[in-house]
């Protein structure tokens, strides 16, 4: 089987090695990140591993990368002479987890075949594997196993939409899963899907979702004065942070940030799209519907403050938490199109009021339980988003509990990573 996976893979990577080359050279990112995913990795980069035992990190993307913070700051209390790396296989989940000082290495994670993972075990001699939600990578997993390197899934969730397609796969992933050392899984039902999957029952438990113990220092007024300061946002106007946005979902903030305008509001609207390289095309989108349009990495550049009406549009990352503490209300995106939803609750833990599309799969756990403790909306067409936002904005007291809602949400859930820590302990012996 994992030659079969190996050929095929082989085969892929032909096709896929210049989508990279071509999405690297408009990133600039082409050496280092081509070369990383290849298993090259030059001796300076690994200095930081020298002599210490490594736990080796995966997190596949932004929501992944954010959701393993709490985990990665306890694992670097809990074992301080360890070296933390976090690998990530997209640009803006390596751009967030270059922002994190409690990781002494990042990596792009390599590409998945047998002679590229062994190359890269051989230079980071990881002690120990934890990979964030679902990425089962067979070759990654074997050679684990090979190593004699404990390999956990944490975090662990399988999606409505994947489940049924990994069941009808599950004599191809069944020799991967009796590989890996533990799972801890978000739910009960996560932890009866996997083992429907074939993982072994006897390795899986519930441990509950690193969301939940997300932290975030509040700012204060002096600190929030100096946000709107960087962002040149004028202090007496209301902000309205589009997070996460996707094509499709762009054009119905605007509509409903349109006629917010035409009502009389004064709201200047932070759109911050998911992939950043897709701001050219979403700024001209704007631009032709009459919008004054200004972009995160030109804004030093301007001489007076954003007011009501216009648009900072942001292409930059790992800056979401600044803006979203300095929202009056937030929507978040890859939820009024059909991408299953991101994380509610980074906003939540600001105490800010959430306003979400019915397209949350990914996240259905969490937009239940946020809709009952009143710290969150769902809006399930695009024509009732702009009377949810009108609404909030008429009311400072709704947006005030809404926001407290959403806070208690997350203090009344947190402790999925003292589990998880748990069983860190012991796959590492002890």
């Amino acid at each position: 089987m994992f030659l079969l996976y190996d050929l095929i893979l082989s085969l892929a990577t032909l096709v896929l090695l210049p989508y990279y080359l071509l999405r690297g050279l408009r990133h600039g990112k082409v050496r280092q990140g081509i070369r990383e995913r290849l298993g090259v990795l030059p001796a300076e980069r690994l200095a930081p591993l020298a002599g210490r035992p490594v736990i080796w990190v995966h997190a596949v993307s932004v929501g992944e990368t954010r959701a393993a913070v709490p985990l990665i700051k306890a694992l670097k209390s809990r074992y301080p002479n360890h070296a933390i790396v976090l690998s990530n296989v997209t640009e803006t989940g390596h751009g967030v987890a270059r922002g994190l000082r409690d990781v002494d290495l990042c990596l792009f994670f390599p590409f998945d075949l047998s002679w590229v993972v062994r190359r890269v075990f051989a230079a980071v001699k990881p002690q120990l594997a934890v990979i964030v939600e679902t990425e089962i990578w067979p070759n990654f997993v074997r050679q684990c196993q090979k190593d004699a390197i404990p390999v956990l899934l944490v975090n662990g969730r399988i999606s409505d939409r994947s489940f049924p397609r990994y069941r009808r796969v599950r004599w191809l992933l069944q020799p991967v899963l009796r590989r890996f050392s533990a799972f801890c899984m978000q739910s009960e039902l996560d932890a009866e899907r996997i083992i429907a999957m074939g993982a072994p029952a006897e390795r899986v438990e519930v441990t509950r979702n690193l969301k939940f113990d997300m932290q975030a220092k509040t700012p204060d007024v002096s600190e929030l004065a100096q946000l709107r300061q960087t962002f040149h946002l004028a202090a007496d106007t209301k902000i309205w942070v589009a997070g996460s946005t996707h094509a499709g979902e762009e054009e119905s903030v605007a509509l409903a940030f349109g006629e917010l305008l035409a009502a009389g509001q004064s709201l200047v609207l932070v759109l911050v799209p998911r992939h950043p390289e897709r701001c050219r095309g979403v700024a001209e989108m704007l631009a032709s519907r009459g919008f004054s349009v200004t972009l995160r990495s030109k804004i030093s550049e301007r001489s007076s403050p954003l007011h009501g009406g216009e648009v900072l549009l942001v292409d930059s990352i790992g800056e979401m938490m600044s803006f979203y503490a300095l929202a009056d209300l937030v929507f978040v995106g890859g939820s009024l199109v059909n991408i299953g939803g991101h994380n509610i609750l980074e906003a939540s833990l600001l105490k800010k009021p959430v306003i979400f599309g019915p397209y949350m799969q990914n996240f259905k756990e969490i937009s239940r339980l946020l809709i009952e403790a009143n710290g969150g909306v769902c809006v399930a067409t695009e024509s009732e988003l702009e009377p949810a936002v009108a609404r909030l904005l008429a009311d400072a007291d709704l947006r005030q509990a809404m926001g407290q809602g959403g806070y208690g949400l997350l203090a009344e859930n947190a402790g999925a990573t003292d589990h998880t820590l748990r069983v860190v302990a012991r796959a590492l012996g002890g």
